[in-house]
């Protein structure tokens, strides 16, 4: 997989309006690639909106956005959504994927997730908490990758420090999750314990798989501008999203 070169991190600029589903590949030097999965449950709350799209529109907004005031990096307006069978996945090595307590993926996705990510594709999963979804999502990414452990990410990984050093380990919760407690302070309140970043590599010590479990950093993203929703998590939630970025384009 050929990526493209690192911009220097200092000012944005704007690129134009971008489609959501390019037909000739990247429109520009990053553009983020959402995976499309099945999900046992079907779509959300019978909206009509698949898990695997659960935060979008809104999390590309304001994550694509905040890229161009703390980079210079030129990003694409909108994220390409793709099945791991789809050829053009090769084209985007940061696969971005929701809901993973619930998805599942057939022999033939998982065999092309694996060639993918051993290609120099970059993997974060987001957005699913407890026991039972983390059953969910060990049993398919097992079978992607059988013989890879999943392992606590150390803090001396060159993820967490690639621009951002990220020390803080703040639990990112989804925006269902807060409530207002006395005095009006707004809390965490997450079901399924504390945060966990994870992590599978490869051979040489690459990270191939980040796993934000029992956190929600899309709704941080999709909540950038919701009273509500704490600054500080939100912020945090930048920060990684960033890092995982940059670290995808230069690993």
């Amino acid at each position: 997989m050929a990526f493209l070169l690192l911009a220097a991190l200092v000012t944005p600029r704007l690129v134009q309006t971008q489609g959501s589903n390019p037909v000739n590949g990247p429109e520009a030097e990053f553009h983020m690639a959402r995976l499309i999965h099945s999900a046992g449950s079907g779509y959300r709350g019978g909206y009509g909106r698949s898990w695997w799209a659960i935060d979008y529109p809104a999390a590309e907004y304001h994550l694509t956005r905040g890229l161009r005031r703390l980079t210079r990096l030129d990003v694409a307006n909108d994220s390409i959504h793709l099945q791991t069978i789809d050829d053009r996945i090769f084209d985007y090595p940061w696969l971005f994927a929701q809901q993973v307590g619930r998805w599942q993926l057939s022999v033939a996705e998982t065999d092309r997730l694996r060639e993918y990510l051993l290609r120099g594709g970059f993997l974060v999963v987001d957005d699913f908490h407890g026991a039972n979804e983390w059953v969910i999502f060990t049993n398919v990414i097992r079978r992607v990758f059988p013989n890879r452990p999943i392992i606590n990410i150390p803090d001396s990984d060159p993820l967490l420090h690639v621009l951002y050093d990220l020390d803080q380990r703040t639990q990112i919760p989804g925006r269902r999750h807060l409530y207002r407690g006395p005095g009006g302070q707004i809390l965490a309140q997450l079901p399924g314990g504390p945060p966990q970043w994870r992590g599978i590599y490869d051979d040489e010590g690459r990270l191939l798989v980040a796993i934000n479990f029992n956190m929600d950093m899309g709704d941080a993203w999709e909540h950038a501008d919701d009273p509500v929703y704490p600054e500080p998590m939100t912020a945090l939630a930048y920060r990684f999203g960033i890092n995982y970025i940059i670290y995808a384009m230069t690993h």
